[in-house]
């Protein structure tokens, strides 16, 4: 069984660089540069990128990269999926350079999402210096935060993730949008070998960008508030009020990235004992407030 120790960076592609670089750096608060393909990386930490943005034909997520400690874990990861059945490429010399890691294997899940194996970062150690002001994001030895992923197939891509790349179950939501009456669809927050509440969800639903959202934590409250600031003052859609989730207690709201999927910006987020915890179903969403329906009023 693989041992996974973190979301290592998310790759989206844009029609548009020049508003991503904008939305980086002006409300995200990230540091912006070139990379080597012309594409962006955003820096979050001290390492060279978090989140690589390359130029397409569309606005859409891409693929998801997923840390192992050692080239020993890399090869145990790649063996565990080739016994599993799933198709591995393993990544070129260039597409490891572009990626700055040693070596990097791909494949997809049986939904259909893309995902990254790496292990080895290359990092200058460039200290990260926020544009707006932002102090840090929360990094290091749990991630860079977390996605929530369609999985239409999605009892397979909880056994591959779970069985084969040895994801914990954290807890479980079943959404029922049209109440009662209507179709359950399960969302299940998956933990990997950190600290980190989830670093993953499925979600038993399409999402005609690739992705539900993604998280990314900073260290204080008023970071989040300066970030809901800026926000509106670079007109950025936004998909959430202000609220607190029931499961990993992260203060958060969300508006819409230059890709179209979501990303979460949040503090507080939970840290926890695994040896400890007991894994449940919650029935809502938050203790307060992420009233979502601003974001549909948004697209009427």
């Amino acid at each position: 069984m693989a041992d996974i120790r973190g979301l290592a960076y998310i790759v989206a592609e844009t029609t548009d660089l020049a508003k991503w670089r904008d939305y980086a750096e002006q409300v995200l608060g990230m540091m912006a540069s070139t990379a080597p393909d012309g594409g962006l990386h955003l820096k979050m930490d001290e390492r060279q990128f978090r989140i690589a943005v390359q130029k397409g034909e569309r606005d859409a997520y891409v693929a998801t990269g997923w840390e192992v400690a050692s080239k020993a874990g890399f090869t145990t990861a790649v063996d565990a999926l080739r016994a599993a059945g799933v198709e591995v490429a393993l990544g070129s010399t260039a597409l490891c350079a572009k990626r700055c890691v040693q070596q990097l294997a791909a494949f997809d899940d049986p939904s259909g999402n893309r995902h990254e194996i790496v292990w080895g970062f290359q990092s200058e150690f460039r200290h990260f210096a926020s544009p707006v002001g932002v102090a840090r994001f929360i990094t290091g030895d749990i991630g860079m935060g977390h996605v929530v992923l369609p999985a239409v197939a999605f009892e397979e891509t909880m056994r591959l993730f779970c069985d084969v790349l040895g994801f914990g179950l954290a807890d479980m939501f079943n959404f029922k949008p049209a109440g009662d009456a209507g179709p359950t669809l399960p969302i299940y927050f998956l933990h990997c070998n950190n600290g980190r509440h989830h670093s993953l969800a499925l979600a038993g639903f399409p999402v005609p960008s690739g992705c539900v959202h993604l998280m990314v934590e900073v260290e204080s409250m008023p970071e989040v508030g300066r970030a809901m600031d800026r926000m509106a003052a670079h007109a950025v859609p936004q998909s959430s009020t202000l609220g607190q989730h029931t499961n990993d207690k992260v203060i958060s709201f969300y508006m819409k990235s230059p890709s179209g999927f979501d990303v979460e910006y949040g503090y507080g987020g939970t840290v926890v004992d695994w040896a400890s915890h007991i894994t449940h179903e919650f029935t809502q969403v938050s203790l307060w407030g992420h009233d979502f329906s601003v974001g549909q009023k948004g697209q009427q």
